[in-house]
């Protein structure tokens, strides 16, 4: 409440400091999330990717998976710039979900991006990994392991992201073009290993978290109310309530009118530069 006139307010030491203590809670929460959520100043939006095409770039002609032989993808292309795309991503799989996921994604007529784990997914599902490439969809490194990547040397980062290379390329044919480091972190070294690759980093505008739940419905709530334009969510198709959401996210996004893409065709027609950090 204002004071009146010719009064004086006084505010109390501890209530200033309680209200200080609060402020600066909050800077550093919101200074977690922002590490948490893979932001930064260093990133280029689909829309800037999508600007910074050559003059006279065509969309794709067809919309396989880069690291699959898109047998039955050759579908129109999306101009994203026209039509309100969203990218549906998958991280930390393939798992025993994955299969009933990858028959919802058929029977709705989607493509999804999937970051896979190397050793104890990529290599225990070869068949999954083949159906996820062969059926369009994109298939991209999430390391072998699931370290975080800004906690090793350049050596360490190499071996978690070129061993998932190698193995995902010796299922496919194809080596991916895209990765999602753990957690979002990254520092310049890891970006510098990844340009060696011939990765890109991609990160999220939307999360529901699944890894806290096994609810269905708390799932797709957050995503729904998460959900924008040029939008990346993630999910992961290891968990138990996640798999089961993804009907309901699916049919209640087209019926707002998104499009769903894969990540390299919310970029189109630009293309992934090896280096670069891509988030909305």
């Amino acid at each position: 409440m204002p004071a009146r006139p010719g009064t004086t307010t006084t505010v109390t030491p501890h209530r200033t400091g309680r209200t200080r203590s609060r402020v600066a809670s909050a800077l550093t929460a919101a200074a977690l999330a922002l590490v948490l959520a893979g932001c930064g100043s260093d990133t280029t939006s689909p829309s800037a990717a999508r600007a910074d095409a050559p003059e006279g770039a065509a969309l794709a002609a067809d919309r396989g998976g880069s690291a699959g032989k898109n047998a039955g993808s050759a579908r129109p292309p999306v101009d994203c710039e026209k039509a309100k795309c969203i990218a549906l991503t998958f991280d930390a799989g393939p798992g025993r979900d994955t299969p009933e996921l990858l028959d919802i994604l058929k029977e709705k007529d989607v493509h999804a991006t999937f970051f896979l784990l190397g050793k104890n997914h990529v290599v225990k599902y070869p068949d999954v990994v083949r159906r996820l490439a062969d059926e369009g969809h994109e298939v991209a490194n999430h390391t072998w392991t699931h370290r975080r990547l800004d906690r090793l040397d350049k050596d360490a980062i190499r071996d978690e992201l070129a061993r998932t290379q190698d193995a995902i390329a010796e299922i496919t044919g194809k080596k991916p073009t895209l990765m999602r480091p753990p957690q979002g972190r990254r520092t310049d070294e890891v970006m510098a290993v990844s340009k060696e690759l011939g990765l890109s980093a991609v990160l999220w505008s939307a999360t529901a978290k699944d890894y806290s739940t096994t609810d269905s419905a708390l799932i797709r709530k957050r995503i729904l109310d998460q959900a924008d334009r040029d939008g990346i969510i993630l999910l992961h198709d290891i968990y138990d309530g996640t798999v089961p959401a993804v009907p309901g996210i699916i049919d209640e996004l087209k019926k707002r009118g998104y499009t769903f893409v894969t990540v390299p065709e919310l970029l189109a027609p630009g293309k992934a530069e090896p280096g670069t950090v891509y988030r909305p």
